[in-house]
């Protein structure tokens, strides 16, 4: 009787010992997921979501477009993060990247000066932008922001913290005897093919891929206008992604990505998908 109570005994403690070290090594195991998963940093990364086809909100409610899908390929390079897209406004991503809100933002940016000061430009673009005069049909043969000013036409305002204001304030300062008349908006954008055909100005600037799909696209607003408008490219122009201040660690590592990605042609095919041509064709004669 005594054997069988000490034998139960020694058994009951190994038991305890066994729950007890599976417990530990439960709890081990626990504690290197959580540090494994703390080594990933997560990225919010603002979108425009009304520039399409750049970057936009589809009918899916997904982020898309090619500046979206550029960085979902960064991304796929650096498991060190995670990347959460946050489609917003062109004014909040700018106030969001600059504040911390975001920590990168993609709006099809151009550089420029004053933007320098306020986020970080890595050192490889993200794309390549047309840029380009809507005018009325009758105005077919104004083909640069030369023949612009030479004819005297009136363009639609553009917004002072918009970098396509700092174009043209570029090429005013360069020709001061021709200059364009530049005025200032109130708000980022106007809807430029609109003034256009009223009559409210003679030319204003655009982008091309969002002409097409506001015009050229049979399924676009302003298709009805096709005949009446049309879109003169002056220049094609890099395109950068915004990195807050504080996060030169990640724009170093978003550089080493994007080289990758652009060795691999993965930047062409996806201007052609989203812009029906592979502007990185031009990039040799890309002045800006």
């Amino acid at each position: 009787m005594k054997r069988n109570k000490i034998v139960k005994i020694v058994a009951a403690s190994f038991a305890l010992v066994t729950i007890l070290t599976g417990c530990g090594s439960s709890e081990t195991e626990s504690n290197t997921s959580t540090t494994q998963d703390s080594d990933v940093k997560k990225v919010k990364v603002a979108y425009d979501q009304a520039s399409k086809p750049i970057s936009w909100l589809d009918e899916n409610g997904e982020p898309a477009g090619y500046d979206v899908e550029v960085m979902k390929l960064v991304d796929e390079l650096l498991p060190e993060y995670e990347f959460e897209y946050v489609g917003t406004s062109s004014d909040d991503l700018l106030l969001g990247v600059e504040q911390g809100k975001y920590q990168v933002g993609v709006k099809n940016a151009f550089w420029t000066q004053e933007r320098t000061e306020k986020f970080i430009f890595p050192k490889e673009f993200l794309g390549l932008s047309s840029a380009g005069l809507v005018l009325k049909k009758e105005n077919e043969k104004i083909k640069s922001l030369s023949d612009f000013a030479s004819a005297e036409l009136t363009l639609a305002p553009i917004a002072a913290n918009n970098a396509q204001y700092t174009i043209v304030d570029e090429y005013n300062k360069a020709n001061p005897k021709n200059k364009v008349k530049l005025k200032a908006g109130d708000s980022f954008s106007v809807d430029v093919v609109q003034w256009v055909n009223e009559g409210r100005v003679d030319g204003g600037i655009m982008i091309e891929g969002p002409f097409q799909k506001q015009v050229t696209d049979k399924n676009g607003p302003y298709h009805n206008l096709v005949n009446d408008v049309v879109y003169n490219e002056f220049a094609v122009i890099k395109t950068w992604p915004l990195f807050n201040k504080d996060e030169q660690e990640l724009a170093d590592a978003y550089d080493q990505a994007i080289k990758q990605i652009k060795q691999d042609k993965k930047t062409n095919e996806l201007s052609k998908e989203f812009y029906g041509r592979d502007l990185f064709e031009v990039l040799d004669q890309v002045k800006r």
